[in-house]
């Protein structure tokens, strides 16, 4: 016995204490559980403990190398984690600036403000009520220089109704802005700044090559705390956010960013802009990992105009458009549900003049495919005006190939609908896959307040709630303009229209309905859910 090998003491106490965390990796570890529940409660952002001190086979490391161009691009390294993003920081931040911003407002500091208006009303009747007075209001928001002659890019949001720019550099140098000029359908703004000095400057990248999973780091001033860093992955491309803004295919990222980060850039791993952070998902007002930056691509574009005429000019169909659903496809015996189906087209419009009709679907322009009706949005803005473009329809299952002069697109005041003109006598009411509709009328736009220029068609008067086109969002109110191809004069007509879709097999059909808040849609529903 005396001559076996023996447990060393003093080892086994050295190897009990690498398993044991060390009184710094307890707390450490205690901070990273209190932030968790921060992060939770109070929906604010939190500055998790790093895990780069931590081995992981098969893993990569990030260090920083020069690629040639002066970018701080991370370099892969075997058998490790993510080191460090600090020689990216370096050498961008200087180019992020906060950008502040003055407006007039009677809103918010009101001495009475939380008095009940009950109680305000009584005040003002004796002379007592505090009214609004107009005073300065601050806000500040994120920006980043891309021109060493002082052009710089943020929010229209962060400026919008400002009556003076402040932007203050990183070294602590301030400079009031001139604002060059702004686009509100992309939340985009330009600015410009004089220095007597070449100012620091950030690239544009190309956003098209990201991958969902790709890092992304965001630099900006949340909650006026300048040039703070956060880093997250790219975790959904071509979000569609809202119809205020139908240009934006938004890069939607998990980088903590708040309120302040508003104009931000956001970089890929090459220092390079990939996007502009403009919106968070949040119920409690701060970050809870979902944030949407516009694409670079989209700024580099904007920007350019901006420069150019202080001002954005798009394309123009003239059409009302909506996409084509799974049910409207199955309705016209369509494979794939792709495409923009036309609802309306503008009188004297570039559609109309060029032969797009009501019920053709928009495939591809220029050989590009359309793959729903935002897509065809965005694709008709960016061509200028004047150009030709050939639109691949289908038109009754048949292809086409339609060339169209693109016109400008006007401002949204003076956009209008017009709904599709029709005659017919009156006739019956009938009832027909969960409708009832009634003949149209004078008196029956009266009691439904319709537009005048609805002249045929018939009227939707119940709807019932079990039935398919309740779900649909059918109402009263509504007219009924086609069945399929079958253009409704009279109820009647809707009722064989029903009849003769059944006898032919199908369970759902195609309406073209003039909607009773304006506008023109296809929509189809389902006839024996009824």
């Amino acid at each position: 016995m005396s001559n076996q090998l023996k447990p060393d003491a003093g080892f086994l106490s050295r190897l009990s204490n690498l398993a044991k965390p060390s009184l710094r990796q307890r707390r450490v570890m205690a901070m990273g559980t209190a932030a968790a529940v921060v992060v939770v409660g109070l929906g604010a952002f939190a500055l998790l403990p790093p895990v780069a001190h931590i081995q992981t086979a098969g893993a990569p490391m990030l260090v920083a190398a020069n690629d040639g161009e002066n970018h701080a691009a991370p370099r892969m390294l075997e058998n490790s984690a993510p080191f460090s993003f600090a020689d990216l920081v370096e050498r961008v931040s200087p180019a992020v600036v906060t950008i502040t911003s003055e407006t007039t407002t009677t809103d918010g500091d009101d001495d009475n403000s939380n008095i009940p208006q009950q109680f305000k009303d009584l005040f003002n009747q004796f002379g007592q009520g505090a009214k609004p007075q107009p005073h300065k209001a601050l806000s500040a928001g994120s920006g980043f220089i891309i021109d060493k002659a002082g052009y710089l890019v943020t929010n229209n949001h962060v400026v919008d109704a400002s009556k003076k720019i402040t932007v203050k550099l990183p070294d602590g140098r301030s400079f009031t802005a001139k604002l060059i000029g702004t686009d509100a359908p992309t939340d985009i703004a330009l600015l410009k700044i004089d220095s007597k000095t070449p100012l620091p400057t950030v690239e544009f990248g190309d956003d098209k090559k990201l991958r969902v999973g790709d890092w992304v780091v965001a630099v900006g001033n949340p909650f006026g705390l300048s040039n703070s860093v956060t880093a997250g992955i790219v975790s959904s491309l071509g979000r569609n956010i809202e119809s205020s803004q139908q240009y934006t295919n938004f890069i939607q990222i998990d980088a903590p960013i708040n309120r302040g980060n508003s104009g931000g850039p956001t970089f890929d791993l090459r220092g390079q802009v990939i996007g502009m952070n403009s919106m968070i998902f949040s119920p409690s007002g701060g970050s809870v990992g979902i944030g949407f930056a516009i694409p670079a691509s989209l700024i580099h574009d904007v920007v350019a105009q901006l420069k150019a005429h202080g001002h954005v000019t798009r394309g123009w169909l003239g059409a009302e458009i909506q996409p084509v659903t799974p049910e409207i496809a199955a309705s016209l015996g369509i494979k794939d549900a792709k495409g923009a189906i036309v609802a309306n087209v503008v009188p004297n419009g570039p559609a109309q003049k060029s032969g797009i009709e009501q019920g053709d679907i928009v495939t591809a322009i220029d050989g590009q495919a359309v793959e729903d009706s935002s897509d065809l949005v965005r694709k008709v803005a960016n061509i200028p005006t004047g150009q030709v473009a050939v639109f691949s329809v289908s038109r009754n299952g048949k292809p086409a190939q339609i060339k169209v002069s693109i016109g400008t697109r006007p401002d949204d005041a003076r956009l209008a609908s017009n709904a599709p003109a029709g005659t017919g006598p009156a006739a019956a009411s009938a009832n027909a896959a969960g409708l009832a509709l009634s003949p149209l009328t004078a008196e029956s736009k009266k009691t439904f307040n319709l537009a005048d220029n609805i002249s045929g068609g018939a009227v939707i008067t119940k709807v019932d709630p079990d039935s398919d086109a309740a779900d649909k969002g059918l109402q009263p109110g509504d007219v009924v303009l086609k069945i399929g191809s079958r253009t409704i004069k009279t109820p009647a007509d809707f009722q064989s229209g029903v009849a003769e879709a059944k006898k032919g097999g199908r369970s759902s059909v195609l309406l073209l309905v003039a909607r009773n808040q304006g506008g023109t849609a296809f929509v189809a529903i389902d006839i024996e859910k009824t």
